[in-house]
């Protein structure tokens, strides 16, 4: 998604060094390597799965490292590779096409599946962990700040009221648990009303947020002179978080109304004053590419 304006973006160097922070299905990663001559590319992903279809697509590149961790750890990673400073970094933020077609991973609404939404399948919490375990009032906090759902409680109350007498197990049982408590008015919605829920879920099981302001913290740390930050999001959650970090490493704070001759230059400069978003052509062909927003930053 996005894909060529997130590239384009980067201002890739042929000899320079960069990051695809997120490689999914490795489409960003093949334009990327598509530019560069003599540079790297380091590749992350905590899905083994992933990286084992990325290397697929993109064996004939052998200038690519593949780092099966958790962009929460670039810097440590990085460093680990003996790379201390880049030219880039690109995020794609949300669930892979992959992983979400894939029907046991349990991200989606649309298969009956087993709760997991694990991005990492080696970690010990999942979906069914969250749902089955969790005070009602931490799960309605979950769906109210991380889906926006303005029946948080209602639904927590009811998930609360099934698992006691059976474990919910499976992604149809939550969705006619979300459904249950619906308003008719609100089910005859286009959208499937679930949504909100799985993605707030979703999002406290792989802790998205804290680890995307965490890890774009460390890319800004990283860039050289001239480096780019490219960034993707899929909700409102996540953009806020890269619109707020960009604004405040682009700025310089100066109280009102003292006369101070302004020397320091801010780490970061913004590339795009305002958000890029898919194009009418994409969204013909890639109905998911209607809630992406690009926003890019440059090092000053």
């Amino acid at each position: 998604m996005l894909l060529q304006e997130a590239v384009d973006a980067l201002a890739i160097r042929p000899d320079g060094v960069y990051v695809d922070a997120t490689l999914g299905g490795g489409g960003h990663s093949l334009e990327i390597l598509k530019r560069l001559t003599t540079g790297t590319l380091y590749a992350f992903d905590q899905d083994a799965y992933a990286i084992e279809k990325a290397k697929e697509r993109l064996g004939t590149y052998h200038n690519i490292e593949y780092i099966a961790a958790n962009f929460a750890d670039l810097k440590a990673e990085l460093n680990r590779h003996g790379v201390d400073a880049v030219d880039g970094v690109l995020y794609d933020l949300g669930v892979s096409s992959f992983q979400f077609d894939i029907p046991e991973r349990g991200f989606s609404y649309q298969h009956d599946s087993p709760l997991d939404m694990r991005m990492n399948q080696d970690a010990s919490f999942s979906a069914y962990d969250l749902v089955n375990t969790w005070t009602p009032e931490r799960i309605a906090d979950v769906l109210f700040r991380y889906g926006e759902e303005p029946f948080a409680r209602p639904i927590a109350k009811a998930i609360a009221k099934a698992r006691a007498i059976k474990p919910i197990m499976t992604t149809f049982e939550l969705v006619d648990i979300v459904k249950s408590v619906l308003p008719q008015k609100i089910l005859a919605k286009k959208g499937h009303p679930a949504k909100q829920t799985f993605q707030a879920i979703r999002i406290a099981v792989n802790d998205e947020l804290d680890v995307f302001s965490s890890s774009l913290s460390q890319a800004a740390g990283l860039l050289k002179r001239g480096g780019r930050i490219v960034v993707i999001t899929f909700h409102s959650l996540e953009d806020r978080i890269a619109k707020q970090f960009f604004r405040s490493q682009s700025t310089i704070d100066i109280p009102k109304g003292l006369p101070i001759l302004v020397t320091e230059i801010p780490p970061l400069r913004l590339v795009n004053e305002h958000v890029i978003l898919a194009t009418e052509e994409e969204l013909s062909h890639n109905n998911r590419a209607k809630s992406a927003k690009l926003r890019a930053a440059e090092k000053n």
